[in-house]
């Protein structure tokens, strides 16, 4: 008999390639989607669908032993909100909610994996020698780091959760709409930066973070927290120079002041005040996007885990880069 696994956020970007990880690990897939949720794209997959009310701690234990889950990956939560509460509620509470009634019921619980980020211990300075580590003092910059790391709180709170939190640096790969925009810009030729200032940034492969995530189910190890990125440092301009040689392309480089985007972010968010949705360019993305360093450690993963990253840079952006040419998305 299969062994059973209970993926949220299973619509998006990771949630995709989570459940594609774990139906090759031979595991019953159940996805847990909105009503509004877009789930065409899922349908090359043999999995089942659930919904959950994260409101309803009650319900979800009702849900948990009807399904009787083996194994719980929490992925959904929001990026990107109109006001803080939106996403202590979203990203934190429900969380909780969701970890209090797996530790309440009365199912075969083997582990709950939390996608955190990176953005919950926050970036340190350029000149910073030592790199993110996971004890390292937690400064995050934005509500949504501030919202993870509360979430994360709020687990190690709860009994008999057997509980692994992974906080994955920036996520790129085949269906990913954020860092694709940058690449979408870079075809067209142009190579825009926010100020002068130099910068480290540390990436992961949407398929390596799969990965951990399904070394981190098979682990006996509970209560730990786990940076993921590939294990590289890159300077500010890897990202484009990667992507210019792969597509053969040119582009014009631009630094623009941070005052100037700045501006161009409280715009966009005026344009956006009557609508649910949130532009790409916020002044919560923007806190993150001009951060001076984001390079991380992934030591202790590696060590515990045995996780060793398949793609740097270069080769994960050769692989998205090719699918969104192929999906005409390029």
């Amino acid at each position: 008999m299969k062994e059973r696994v209970l993926i949220t956020g299973a619509s998006g970007f990771v949630g995709y390639h989570l459940i594609e990880a774990a139906l090759q690990a031979g595991m019953e897939v159940y996805a847990a989607v909105r009503a509004s949720s877009e789930v065409s794209h899922l349908q090359v997959f043999d999995i089942n669908y659930t919904s959950l009310d994260f409101q309803d701690t009650n319900a979800l234990v009702k849900e948990l032993e009807e399904k009787q889950y083996h194994y719980i990956i929490h992925a959904a939560g929001t990026t990107k909100a109109k006001h803080s509460l939106d996403y202590v509620n979203i990203n934190a509470v429900y969380t909780k909610n969701l970890a209090s009634a797996a530790a309440e019921a009365d199912i075969p619980l083997k582990k709950f994996v939390f996608i955190s980020s990176l953005a919950a211990l926050g970036p340190i300075p350029y000149q910073e020698v030592a790199p993110i580590q996971e004890q390292s003092k937690a400064q995050p910059v934005t509500a949504y780091g501030k919202s993870k790391l509360l979430a994360e709180k709020y687990l190690q709170e709860i009994e008999n959760l057997p509980l692994v939190v992974l906080r994955p640096t920036a996520v790129y790969g085949p269906r990913e709409k954020d860092i694709f925009i940058v690449l979408k810009t870079l075809n067209l030729g142009l190579e825009p930066y926010i100020s002068n200032k130099p910068q480290w940034l540390s990436f992961v492969y949407v398929k390596d973070l799969a990965k951990a995530v399904m070394q981190a189910l098979g682990t006996s190890i509970k209560g730990v927290s786990y940076n993921v990125s590939d294990g590289n440092s890159y300077d500010r301009y890897a990202l484009a120079t990667a992507t210019k040689q792969i597509l053969g392309k040119k582009a014009v480089k631009v630094h623009l002041p941070l005052g100037m985007v700045m501006l161009i972010a409280n715009l966009l968010e005026a344009l956006y005040a009557s609508s649910k949705a949130m532009p790409a360019l916020n002044r919560e993305k923007l806190s993150e996007l001009a951060a001076e360093n984001w390079n991380c450690s992934i030591d202790k993963i590696k060590s515990d885990l045995g996780f060793v990253p398949e793609y740097d840079l270069e080769k994960g952006l050769a692989q998205t880069l090719k699918w969104y040419k192929e999906n005409k998305w390029l």
